[in-house]
């Protein structure tokens, strides 16, 4: 599969007993439709996450292909926070695409990961490339 920022081939990574698609080159990550309720374990907060998705039609960044389908996916604008956060999700529904940083953030926002497990696991999958999470666990 590859990348729908950078285009380069992703790795297929296990985690938490999901598999995850990440591009070693920009550092994103796809979660195929699904996927992050199972990573959560937490059906009913990612389900109100997901709700919360609101189309952003203003957005200034560029659109990006869903690496499943090849047609362009959507900007969405996740919750209400301030500053917003944007990710592009598949129009039919296929996953969702997060740029480094952006999956750290939305569990951070979104209280998804109260013990921090899900963090933890990134941070020692990634280390410094997923965000400012390996120092801030340690401390």
């Amino acid at each position: 599969m590859d990348c729908p920022a950078c285009q380069k081939a992703m790795i297929t990574l296990e985690l938490a007993d999901v598999e995850i698609d990440h591009c070693v080159c920009c550092g994103g990550i796809w979660l195929d439709s699904g996927e992050l309720e199972l990573l959560m374990n937490a059906p009913e907060k990612v389900k109100q996450l997901l709700s919360s998705f609101c189309e952003d039609t203003t957005a200034a960044e560029q659109t990006r292909k869903c690496p499943i389908c090849h047609k362009r996916m959507t900007k969405v604008l996740v919750g209400q926070s301030n500053p917003p956060l944007r990710i592009d999700q598949c129009r039919r529904d296929h996953g969702l695409w997060f740029d480094r940083g952006e999956l750290e953030d939305i569990l951070r926002r979104g209280q998804l990961d109260p013990e921090s497990r899900i963090l933890r696991l990134l941070a020692d999958m990634f280390g410094k490339q997923f965000g400012n999470t390996t120092m801030e666990l340690q401390s």
